[in-house]
């Protein structure tokens, strides 16, 4: 059975609700439409989709078996819709009023989920932060900057205009954007693909033994970072840039030399376990070393 619950006032939630079967509608004036509250009960590794058109989306993990959504709507031109079909739960923002300005469209939430959740989050603007969360995450954005902090799962975040910043994630990691900044902290993941047409890519992390690490962009900077205990075959390359290098390379099995032609480089770090590929048309690439 579906329980779908419009989450209109905290303060009218018990006096104002009509129930009718599988469905609860909860209305309010709309003087009264401020912080918004609502918990369902789940089974382990439970999927959470969050659709908000603008504002900020914050998801925390917690030791409880169930997921909380707290909303505050900026207005009451919009209403939240929170709805459970077994073990999946889906939020929606809806517009319910005609010639709303964006700004009467927001709505912020506060989720709390356990810790094996599955995440899916469309956010046009606003922003979206997620912190230790293990179960796998897609997050899709237009202008919305991301923040994902020690994760573990198969993290995918696609972006037009928004940036993402990964600390301390562990899972593999797929992201791509238009113009959108990346930020790769203190990472742990075995798999990273990035891809950003015009925007920067940083990367300071761990490069675990037959981790694959792809790292591109059309245009801006790549910087990657490294210490000297790092193990892994290099191939950087700018078409039309420029490819800046503080590393010591030896010959890798793929080139018998460690060479540099032109605006690129080849070559391996220590025994060259892990796999790293740089590339660009006309931006610049740092390989730096780690402070």
């Amino acid at each position: 059975m579906s329980a779908l619950v419009s989450l209109r006032s905290q303060r009218n939630w018990r006096n104002a609700g009509v129930l009718v079967p599988g469905f609860l509608l909860l209305t309010a004036a709309p003087a009264l439409a401020d912080r918004l509250e609502r918990h369902f009960k789940v089974e382990p590794k439970a999927v959470v989709t969050i659709h908000n058109p603008t504002g900020m989306v914050t998801v925390r993990a917690w030791t409880k078996s169930e997921v909380m959504v707290v909303a505050q709507r900026a207005t009451d031109r919009v209403e939240v819709d929170a709805e459970q079909t077994g073990n999946r739960v889906e939020v929606v923002t809806r517009q319910i009023a005609d010639n709303s300005s964006p700004a009467d469209l927001k709505a912020d939430f506060e989720i709390s989920v356990p810790q094996d959740t599955e995440l899916q989050i469309h956010d046009d603007s606003g922003g979206v932060n997620v912190s230790n969360v293990q179960g796998d995450m897609n997050v899709e954005t237009i202008a919305a900057d991301v923040t994902i902090e020690d994760v573990g799962g198969y993290l995918t975040v696609k972006t037009v205009d928004g940036s993402l910043q990964c600390a301390r994630c562990a899972g593999r990691i797929e992201a791509s954007s238009i113009s959108g900044n990346f930020r790769f902290i203190d990472l742990r993941s075995y798999n990273v693909r990035a891809q950003t047409s015009e925007g920067n890519i940083s990367f300071n992390g761990q490069f675990l033994p037959e981790g694959i690490y792809q790292l591109k962009n059309y245009s801006g900077v790549i910087d990657v970072k490294f210490s000297p205990a790092d193990s892994f075959d290099l191939s950087a390359r700018s078409l039309k840039g420029r490819v800046n290098n503080q590393l010591t390379l030896t010959p890798s099995a793929h080139h018998h030399v460690a060479s540099r032609v032109g605006n690129a480089l080849f070559g391996s770090m220590n025994t060259g376990r892990a796999k790293v590929e740089l590339s660009s048309f006309d931006g610049t690439i740092n390989i730096l070393k780690r402070d």
